[in-house]
């Protein structure tokens, strides 16, 4: 015949052992999967056991236990892998905010250089020349959009681009500039 299941109480010694026995491998898988770390796995579970004891919990059967239990390990955990999660992406910030340097005075002024003798050279350059490469160096514009600027093919604003930085070259030729 059935025997009448007495109800298992949390805070009752061999009630617990029971509880445990039968429901900490299953939490464990749960919380492991979830969390992806088994000691965080292993925490998370022994604290839903605390909290089960803490609130005097009473269950019909160990199924019942193993069910509550389910459900607050997973909650648990879910909540842990959100934290680490918004914690891996505050860590990534940082670090990229840590990686942009600030420039020591000797590099802004061999930068300030740098851009002087660069607009002095281009200034030397012929006017169809320096134009072409305005527009493509500091008006960010590609050479079919130059080209209908000037109204030359794009393969001619191809070779004036090319003619240009090879005389700018020669033009500020050995002189310091600073090439980050």
């Amino acid at each position: 015949m059935f025997a009448i299941q007495k109800p298992l109480r949390a805070t009752d010694e061999n009630d617990f052992k029971e509880i445990y026995a039968e429901t900490m491998p299953v939490l464990f898988r749960v919380s492991l999967r979830i969390a992806g770390n088994e000691e965080a796995a292993e925490d998370l579970c022994h604290d839903a056991l605390i909290k089960m004891t803490e609130k005097n919990m009473v269950f019909p059967s160990v199924n019942d236990a193993k069910y509550w239990l389910i459900r607050v390990v997973k909650n648990a955990s879910l909540n842990y892998a959100k934290r680490k999660a918004r914690e891996k992406r505050a860590y990534e910030r940082a670090l990229k905010e840590t990686r942009k340097t600030v420039d020591s005075g000797e590099t802004e002024l061999m930068k300030g250089n740098t851009v002087q003798i660069v607009r002095e050279a281009l200034e030397k350059l012929p006017e169809n020349l320096r134009v072409v490469l305005q527009l493509k160096e500091y008006g960010e514009l590609n050479y079919k959009e130059i080209g209908r600027v000037l109204g030359i093919t794009e393969g001619n604003v191809k070779v004036r681009v090319f003619r240009a930085r090879e005389q700018l070259a020669k033009l500020i030729g050995d002189e310091d500039v600073y090439m980050p």
